[in-house]
């Protein structure tokens, strides 16, 4: 039986190079890889305008943090241009999603359609069997050979909630080696091994806006500062100014510049009208959402109402609900109590268990509209 061929992606972080070395353990045939995201023009502009640069990815030195670990283990290291894919498929989503007064998540476009995408379109062309990549995350079958997604066994870095898209096929040909790992004996094999990141922090920003300020991001990429429009209570009465749609997010309570007696909180964004809806934190309750887009793993469908555990946020603690496809592409779900400032934007990500049942966006109010329960 011949060797499987692997293409590893290394993103110079200690994370990849570990899940290398532990292929490379195994005896597979491996070939390191890492995506270029952006320009190096683009890339200097916005590190040099970060205040915590070290905790961006895909920076130039991570590449030669990459290429120093594979040449210790002595596998070939290449580094594939993916910029113009990534601008139009990860920056501009997030541009018009932010326009639209939504709060996206481009880390899970990154791997939907980058890593898991892309990345294994070019494994298929270098005839590699498999890709691998360093997320704390598990592959696993039923008895019928249907591919699940479970969680890591780390629940501090468990990363399934950024891979609930991942599909059959894309599950088929993916290991993840460090899903059965904590993160203290990675960093702990990586510095047995005198590879040069064993110590390098995690990467935890949004990689083209590693200085966090995403207005200031989207006025420089589309080179249009956001137009001024009114904050509004609940009833529509206007109670200021605000900066722009851009700058605000669901659940928001500092940087409104509005003075009130009691605090204000972001309720919504309505991109077609430009108002910003404030009011009481009790206000950002809810406890049903409908989600959109949707990728189901253990099944193709829901016949029936599936009791889960439901996150709205990567940070949210999973909740208890009642989960309901209610079309093709539409799942409606319902918590036990209400959820505080569910997010239009955001995937919402199921759980039973370890097991992922699968994910989908948070739906706007507009969207909410055309669907029917």
């Amino acid at each position: 039986m011949s060797t499987k061929k692997i293409l590893v992606a290394m993103s110079g972080g200690v994370d990849s190079s570990v899940t290398a070395h532990l292929l490379r353990l195994e005896g597979y045939e491996l070939i390191g890889a890492m995506m270029k995201l952006f320009t190096g023009e683009n890339l200097g502009d916005i590190l040099e305008e970060s205040a915590n640069n070290t905790r961006a990815c895909c920076t130039l030195s991570d590449a030669e943090d990459a290429r120093a670990v594979a040449s210790s283990m002595g596998i070939p290291f290449y580094v594939f241009n993916y910029t113009e894919a990534f601008a139009s498929e990860i920056m501009e989503r997030f541009v018009k999603a932010y326009q639209q007064g939504l709060t996206p998540n481009p880390c899970i476009d990154c791997n939907r359609f980058m890593k898991f995408q892309k990345f294994l379109h070019r494994a298929t062309e270098l005839e590699c069997d498999y890709i691998a990549t360093g997320h704390y995350a598990r592959i696993d079958t039923t008895p019928s050979g249907r591919f699940l997604l479970k969680t890591g066994v780390d629940s501090t870095k468990d990363q399934s909630y950024v891979l609930y898209a991942m599909t059959q096929q894309q599950l088929s040909r993916t290991l993840l080696p460090l899903g059965g790992l904590k993160k203290e004996e990675v960093r702990a094999i990586a510095e047995a091994q005198g590879f040069v990141n064993a110590k390098k922090r995690d990467s935890q920003d949004i990689c083209f806006a590693p200085d966090g300020d995403y207005a200031g991001f989207i006025e420089r990429h589309t080179q249009t500062p956001a137009s001024k429009g009114r904050f509004i209570n609940k009833n529509g009465k206007t109670l200021g100014e605000h900066k722009g749609i851009i700058n605000y997010t669901i659940g928001q309570r500092k940087g409104l510049g509005l003075f009130n007696p009691s605090p204000l909180y972001v309720l919504g964004m309505n991109a077609s009208e430009n108002t910003v809806t404030v009011g009481a934190s009790e206000d950002l309750f809810t406890n049903t959402l409908t989600a959109h887009d949707i990728n189901l793993i253990p099944m193709d469908k829901l016949d029936g109402a599936l009791r889960v555990q439901a996150k709205i946020r990567y940070a949210h603690q999973a909740q208890p609900a009642t989960l309901r496809q209610t079309d093709n592409d539409q799942l409606h779900v319902e918590f036990d109590s209400p959820q505080r400032a569910i997010t239009a934007g955001q995937a919402v990500v199921f759980y039973d268990g370890e097991i992922v049942i699968g994910g989908g966006t948070i739906s706007g109010e507009e969207e909410k509209s055309c669907q029917i329960y």
